[in-house]
């Protein structure tokens, strides 16, 4: 079984092909502003390096957020126009979830995304990764307070926060796609975004 991972939901381009317990071919690379020109070249690029079809390839796994409102489309747009044009199982899941998997750390997982203005994209999983909190948006001042005797715990996170010292984030592409594989599939048409928070323009109309 030949699974493609797509994960957009930063600056970055996360995206691998794994093959049973092999990564055939795998890119953690930073675009900025030229992810959405350099995702879908570079993802082409990995088919091409093992000799691969996009018929060749039997689950989609995509990130659909939370993270970059822009980036997240990004990647679902991919990944949706390529299940429905040639029929391919898709699923998703989120960007948290795939931050504490990777995590190689005791103790609890705690995967933190600024969301800017104070306020944080997060969850808690146990070392097995079950959740303790789920994913949410919330003040970083109410996260500090969940964590306040809950024990041993890593913050993991690629973003700056003033005081907060985080380790970064590096995706185990094998653990994730282990993980999920056998997550239930979706209709692509039925694939969309989970920012956990409404966006700025619907934050300003909700005001209104």
């Amino acid at each position: 079984m030949k699974y493609l991972y797509i994960d957009t939901s930063s600056s970055f381009l996360y995206t691998a092909i794994v093959e049973d317990d092999k990564v055939l071919s795998e890119i953690k690379e930073e675009f900025e502003q030229s992810l959405s020109k350099m995702a879908l070249p570079r993802i082409v690029s990995m088919f091409e390096e093992n000799n691969l079809k996009p018929i060749d390839i039997d689950k989609i796994i995509v990130v659909n957020g939370p993270g970059s409102f822009t980036g997240i489309r990004i990647g679902l747009t991919i990944a949706k126009v390529y299940a429905w044009s040639l029929d391919i199982p898709i699923t998703t899941i989120l960007s948290l979830e795939a931050m504490a998997v990777s995590s190689s750390k005791v103790g609890f997982h705690v995967p933190i995304l600024n969301a800017r203005r104070g306020y944080v994209f997060t969850a808690i999983y146990d070392s097995s990764c079950n959740v303790i909190l789920k994913p949410c948006h919330i003040p970083l001042t109410e996260l500090q307070e969940k964590l306040e005797g809950i024990g041993d715990y890593e913050l993991i996170s690629n973003d700056e926060f003033e005081d907060i010292k985080t380790n970064s984030y590096e995706p185990n592409f094998l653990k994730i796609v282990n993980k999920f594989k056998d997550k239930k599939k979706i209709n692509p048409h039925l694939v969309n975004p989970e920012y956990l928070k409404l966006t700025e323009a619907e934050e300003k109309k909700h005001d209104q």
